[in-house]
This record gives structure tokens, sequence and C-alpha cells, in this order.
């Protein structure tokens, strides 16, 4: 780990002070709040911050959960855990607390916050070891590995000839379903965005991830109040149930009238895609249609009718829409 200067920033003015401008070539400053993504990062040679300003100050203001008649806001700051247990939130809106519990270890979820862990990096290997040069994500230009290398769990959507890693997340995709904003706080003030207009395709530049402009932090997210949110699940495939990220996953809410007849449908895809993705597409393939089998494989095929394969990752096509199907009986049959 290399040398790092380190502040903490009890208010959002102390925050900005410390962010203005690196000189030319100086790595940025980096916020630290449960530090799970940023300090193992650090430790491997991956990010080198020349300063780490602590917002853990800001709980008190940024870490608050209140549930309303508007919907739902979480404060950044807040833990992984907090929310996970949250009465409200695993009754109104179930596939928060489901993709949050399933996102990492008990002791993680302890330490994270909400607002790091939709800003998580990939878990690409080759991104992750700088004994591999070829990264574009870490080194703009150099090329990438993945691409003729091992790619079992790389992505299907999203992706470019410049980058192919996937979006780790698993609580993204639930606020992408849910079609949640993120409020936003920097140096010119505070500003709300569609979270699904947060994180950035990869086309030429994937190091740039997301639409954050410098020295702006992620203050809360609003879920708004729907008749969707609680027929609403996560479903999540893996090599192994316990701490592994997703070969595929589905974030799903239903909103079914008379009969079954979707009303309206929420699909989000994890595991598959450069940052969490909505399946517009496959939303409208199954409104007006009644839940069954056939409509929920026929949305699972609409999902992945654009999906790109890189080699070894062929196979995800196929589980992915399995998975889409399976989530979308499984929400139809919940009781609520």
């Amino acid at each position: 780990m290399n040398p790092f200067a380190y502040r903490r920033a009890d208010d959002a003015a102390a925050v900005h002070a410390g962010t203005a401008p690196a000189p030319a070539g100086a790595p940025p400053a980096q916020f630290l709040a449960g530090g799970t993504t940023l300090v193992d990062l650090m430790k491997l040679d991956v990010m080198r911050p020349a300063q780490i300003i602590d917002i853990n100050g800001l709980q008190r203001v940024y870490g608050g959960i209140a549930a309303g008649r508007d919907g739902l806001l979480l404060g950044a700051l807040a833990r992984m855990s907090q929310v996970e247990a949250d009465a409200a939130v695993r009754r109104n809106y179930p596939v928060i607390a489901q993709a949050l519990q399933q996102a990492a270890s008990p002791q993680l979820r302890n330490m994270a916050s909400l607002g790091g862990n939709v800003l998580q990096r990939t878990r690409c290997a080759y991104f992750r070891d700088p004994g591999y040069s070829a990264c574009n994500k870490r080194n703009p230009g150099s090329g990438c590995a993945a691409l003729d290398g091992a790619n079992r769990k790389h992505g299907l959507f999203g992706t470019s000839e410049r980058c192919i890693a996937t979006y780790p997340g698993d609580f993204a995709q639930a606020l992408v379903a849910l079609g949640a904003t993120v409020q936003l706080r920097g140096p010119a003030g505070a500003r709300t965005i569609r979270f699904e207009d947060l994180h950035l395709p990869y086309g030429d530049r994937p190091h740039i991830e997301t639409t954050l402009r410098p020295g702006e932090l992620i203050t809360a997210f609003h879920v708004p109040a729907a008749p969707y949110t609680r027929r609403s699940l996560y479903l999540k495939i893996r090599d192994r149930r316990s701490y592994a990220f997703a070969l595929t996953s589905a974030a799903v809410a239903l909103d079914l009238g008379p009969g079954g007849v979707v009303a309206e449908a929420r699909i989000a895809l994890g595991g598959v895609a450069s940052r969490p993705w909505r399946a517009h597409a496959a939303e409208a393939a199954l409104r007006g249609q009644p839940l069954t089998e056939a409509s929920a494989r026929h949305a699972a095929d609409v999902a992945f009718a654009d999906a790109r394969p890189h080699g070894q990752n062929a196979f995800k096509i196929e589980l992915g829409k399995r998975t889409v199907a399976r989530a979308l009986l499984a929400a139809a049959a919940l009781e609520i």
C-alpha cells in the first residue's frame, strides 16, 4: 500500500474543501466510508489515492432510513445490515432486503455503506491484478486481457472492444428495477438524477465509470412508492451460495391485475452487464399479458436477445434466461 494523507470530515463543507483538483497526474482524493472496496483495492495496489477523506462523521446526517407514503429514503451512509434488517424495507421493498442480504458476508454488511456499495468496482481478475498490464479500466489505452483470456464471469451487455468486465453489485439491481433516484451533493450544490443514469456504458473510456462530478458525494437514494414494490424479489445464481458474486441475477417487481394479468413489470439483470442493467424490452413484453410459464420464458428470451457472449461466458445466456423466468414466476406466486 502506498503512502497517503488521511483526514476526517464531519460536515459537507469540510468534505468539499478537501476535494480541490489534484495536481496534474496526481491521483484524486477518495472518500472512505466502510472501506470494504477501497481498502481492498489499495492493498492490491490497484488504487493509489493521495488523500483519503473519512466521511463517517456525516452518518448522523446521511445515515437514516425513512419509509413513508411517497416511498423509501435511504441515507448513503446507512450500513447494508441496517437496511436489510429494517422491518419496513423487508415488508414493502423485499427485493432491496434480499439483494443486500445476498451481497456479502455478515461482517462486510455490518461495515459497508449503501453509497460505497453502489460504487464498488469490478471483480475482473485482470483489473485486480497489476501483474497484468493490459487493462483499460486500470491503465487506459493498454488493452483488455479478458477479451482473449479467462472470461467465464464477464459481461454480455454494455461491453465494448475496450472492456468486457461486469458490474459486481446486487443492491444496485434492486434500485434500477424500482426506478430509484440518487441524491448528490458537491462543490456546486445538490442535484438528483435517476439511479439508472449513475453508471456509464463502457464505450471508449471504461475507466470513467459514473456520472459523478469531481468532489461529488452520494447522500441518499429515494425509491418511489408503487404498487409493484411489495411483489418483488431478488434471485441470485452463483457458483456457491456463500459470499460469491453473481453469474446471473434478476431483480423483479410485479403489479398483477385480475387473472394474473401484468399491469406493470420491472426487471433488472445482474452478473451479465457492464453496469446495473434494466431490461426495458422484457418489461414491455409482459405488460397486458397473463403471467404464465410461457410469458415468463418469452420475456426472458427478449431480455437476452441482444446478449453478446465472449468465449467462455456463452453459457450465461441460457442461465440468465432461466434466472429471469424463475424470478418472475416466484414473484407472481408471492402472497402479499
